[in-house]
Formats: structure tokens, C-alpha cells, sequence
């Protein structure tokens, strides 16, 4: 039968059990010597151990809450170039990672029974769905890509190297060319009136946490019928508050019968542009093609969206 003398023991080892389902490691240990202590002192008189133990339990505290309190401040270091590189923040799962946070939206749409695939020769293949969703155009979206297929919630159609974060993704702009306009038509309009807008939305792959600054589109050129962008642009690191320029390529064309501007968008961080990344990210988006899907006799449908939020 547990008596008064016990009581505050029990207490405290089973506080230090619930809290060590969520405190970092070091908290626990800290937690967890100072139980020991207060049992090696069970031998001294009343009055000297009834103060120990008030002791104790206000270090044991004092100890959990500085714990929680680092592990908090750990989760809240994200850094925007650190998800550009993994597509990942160091928390996916805490009070500040991906888990509430939205999807960023590019458009992809793919078709049911389908799936994005990369052969052992780098080809990328993506069957997509563009137009009213009623009765949707199925378009094939192909390219070479020397970097693996992306995985995870927060991708559509990409392709990333996790480590250096060189990377090219599909993005779609619906009914931008309406009315019969072509991509060259577009591109005579100021570019920051579609282009930029589109790319660096606030919902947009490169805004997971903030829109992109100093953005300037540095050559716009028109390759049969591709538009081609060069554009740079910095991304805000959260953790050190200082800007990571990046430089990216765009390849930009509405496929016949459509009205969707579909594009594929290379990019790599300045400093890995200027030692051999352009190459890469050139040879990557040069190779883009959006082109009609053969007709065939299964009924067009798009494939289930994974869920807004990840």
C-alpha cells in the first residue's frame, strides 16, 4: 500500500515517463538522474528529506522545460534553401514542418491509371491532363533528366538532387491562351504581367515559405514552338536572414488544341550555376516536348489528387 513517504516518488517517476514520449533525450537523462538522486536521499530525516524532494521536483522541471523549450526553438530553424535542396524541412512532422503547411500548386494534373516514370537512361515520361476538367485533353509531357524522380507529398512531376538541390519541375498555367493566342503571344506582353506571375505566385513550387525577391528576367527568346526564359531570382534563408541567389531556365508552350501553357523549370542555387550546374539544367529543360497523347478507346479521367496539405 503506497504511503505518504512514497507518494511524491511515484509522482515524479511517473511524470518522467509521460514526458519522456516528447523531450529530447537530454532533458530525459536529466530528468531521470535527479529521480536517483531523490531516492538515494529517502534515508534523511523527514524534515531534510521533504525538503529535498521540494528541491527535486523544482530542478526536474526546471530541467523538462529547458528541454522542451531547445527541442521548440530547433523545430522552428527552417531554412527555405534547405527545402529547395531536399524538398524536406528538418521537422516534417513538428509544430513547424510540412504537416499543416499547404502544397504548393503547379497545375500538374495526371491522368487516371497513369504514372510519372524515369527509364535507366534518365527519360522522364508524364501523362497529364489539361482543359475544362469535364473533358479534359490528355497531353504527353517528356525530357531528360540526369537527376531522380522526386518523391513525397509536396511533388507533382519533378526530378531533384537532393544533396546539391539542381532540380527541374512541371508546372501548368491554365487557359492562358484562350482565345487562340500562342506562347509567342504571351511573351509580348510585359513578362512580369505572366511569366513571373506565374512562376513565383504566392502558391507557386518556389514560395514554400515566402515568395522569391530580386526577380529579373534576363532573356526571353521564342525556339520553334518554345519560349525560352533565363531568369534569377533569391530565395530567403529563414535560419541565417541572408538571400541564396538562384538561376533558372524556362520552357514554356501550349500544346496544339489547348489552351494551357505548360512548362518545365530547371533552376540551381548561383554558386553551383557558376561552377558546371548550367550545363545540366540547360540540357534538361532544352530536351522539354508537350505534345497531344494518342487517342485511345478508355474514357479520359483525372487521377485522385493527394491531399492539399502535407
Amino acid at each position: 500500500m503506497m504511503n505518504l513517504k512514497t507518494a511524491p516518488l511515484l509522482a515524479l517517476v511517473a511524470i518522467s515517463g509521460q514526458v519522456a514520449a516528447f523531450t529530447p533525450p537530454t532533458a530525459v537523462s536529466e530528468a531521470s538522474s535527479v529521480v536517483s538522486d531523490l531516492q538515494a536521499s529517502r534515508s534523511a530525516d523527514a524534515v531534510e528529506c521533504t525538503s529535498t524532494r521540494r528541491d527535486v521536483f523544482v530542478k526536474a522541471s526546471a530541467a523538462v522545460t529547458a528541454g522542451l523549450v531547445a527541442h521548440l526553438q530547433s523545430a522552428n530553424a527552417l531554412d527555405t534553401e534547405d527545402f529547395l535542396k531536399t524538398g524536406q524541412v528538418s521537422m516534417p512532422m513538428g509544430v513547424s514542418g510540412q504537416a499543416g503547411k499547404a502544397k504548393p500548386v503547379t497545375g500538374i494534373v495526371l491522368r487516371e491509371g497513369s504514372d510519372v516514370s524515369r527509364d535507366s537512361k534518365g527519360n522522364v515520361l508524364a501523362e497529364i491532363l489539361l482543359g475544362k476538367s469535364s473533358d479534359p485533353t490528355p497531353v504527353l509531357a517528356t525530357f531528360s533528366s540526369p537527376w531522380p524522380l522526386a518523391t513525397g507529398t509536396v511533388f507533382d512531376v519533378e526530378c531533384r538532387d537532393a544533396s546539391s538541390g539542381d532540380g527541374a519541375f512541371l508546372t501548368v498555367a491554365k487557359g492562358k491562351g484562350e482565345d487562340g493566342k500562342s506562347v509567342e503571344d504571351l511573351s509580348n506582353l510585359p513578362p512580369k504581367s505572366f511569366f513571373v506571375d506565374n512562376l513565383f505566385k504566392s502558391t507557386g513550387r518556389f514560395s514554400f515559405y515566402g515568395s522569391p525577391t530580386d526577380i529579373k528576367v534576363k532573356k526571353s527568346e521564342m525556339n520553334g514552338p518554345y519560349r525560352m526564359l533565363e531568369i534569377t531570382f533569391s530565395n530567403l534563408s529563414q535560419s541565417t536572414n541572408a538571400e541564396i541567389p538562384r538561376n533558372a531556365l524556362v520552357a514554356a508552350t501550349i500544346p496544339e488544341g489547348t489552351n494551357d501553357v505548360v512548362m518545365l523549370v530547371g533552376s540551381a542555387t548561383a554558386t553551383r550555376w557558376r561552377k558546371g550546374s548550367e550545363k545540366a539544367v540547360r540540357e534538361t529543360v532544352g530536351s522539354f516536348k508537350a505534345t497531344l497523347a494518342p487517342k485511345g478507346g478508355l474514357k479520359v479521367r483525372a487521377k485522385e489528387q493527394r491531399g492539399s496539405l502535407v
